[in-house]
């Protein structure tokens, strides 16, 4: 009978041996997983050097600016736009968490104000129009997002949470929680508080464009109808004057 035992105890421990080393297995898959997804991570982080390069170097360049060290501040500046393609002035005031997606051919004017959280995609301009002096850039609030190509000239602000539409021209002070499409930028949506930052969706806009188009349509559609209710009217007015003279026409003299 101990045989038996110690070869009953001995599967029972190649059991739990094989259960032990199956789980260890899952362990180390599941570690692997997660030091490749770290891994990618990282090499993101490496792609988006060039973004927080220039970015580094505005911070830099704007101390520099700041201490009426310009002829230097603007030399780091433009070392940093051959380099990146992204030209910040170091005169412009950026605050917390800027954000550039690919970044390429983002300009940022002398007399910008940058908000906390704001995001920019590439070929965003934040310009002046060359007619005013002094604060001649924009201004953009927190949690602001200006999607790829869109150009924000003049000193007016664009309000808090405010989206800008992408390929738009935005001429006028924006409100406060506000999407913009369209040359020159018009609004088109107020009052929706979701935060841009958060959704980061530069597609599903509204177009005015299309909307006044629809609105035509219909217009046209309502003109056709009554020009065919008219012409039947018309043609039902001149039966009923042939009948007439046709009636006076029979009647003896």
């Amino acid at each position: 009978m101990e045989p038996r035992s110690n070869a009953s105890s001995l599967d029972v421990d190649w059991e739990t041996e094989f259960f032990y080393a199956q789980t260890r297995a899952e362990e180390m898959s599941h570690d692997l997983v997660y030091k490749f997804s770290i891994m990618e991570g990282v090499a993101g982080l490496y792609g988006n050097t060039v973004i927080y390069q220039a970015i580094l170097h505005y911070r830099l360049a704007h101390k520099l600016y700041l201490k009426k060290h310009y002829f230097l501040a603007r030399w780091i500046s433009q070392r940093t736009v051959r380099k990146t393609g992204i030209e910040i002035h170091p005169g412009a005031t950026i605050g917390k968490g800027l954000f550039i997606d690919h970044g390429s051919g983002v300009i940022i004017g002398e007399t910008a104000e940058l908000g906390d959280n704001v995001t920019l995609y590439q070929g965003v301009t934040l310009g002046g129009t060359g007619k005013e002096k002094g604060k001649r850039h924009p201004t953009l609030g927190d949690n602001v997002m200006v999607s790829a190509g869109a150009k924000v000239l003049g000193s007016f602000k664009i309000g808090e949470n405010s989206k800008i539409g992408a390929g738009s021209v935005v001429l006028k002070e924006v409100p406060p929680n506000c999407t913009v499409v369209g040359v020159p930028g018009r609004i088109v949506k107020m009052g929706d508080q979701k935060i841009p930052r958060m959704d980061m969706d530069q597609v599903h806009l509204p177009d005015p464009i299309s909307n006044d188009i629809r609105e035509l349509q219909a217009d046209n559609i309502r003109l056709h109808k009554r020009l065919v209710q008219m012409e039947k009217r018309m043609r039902c007015m001149k039966t009923q004057e042939i009948d007439v003279l046709d009636e006076k026409k029979s009647r003896p003299e």
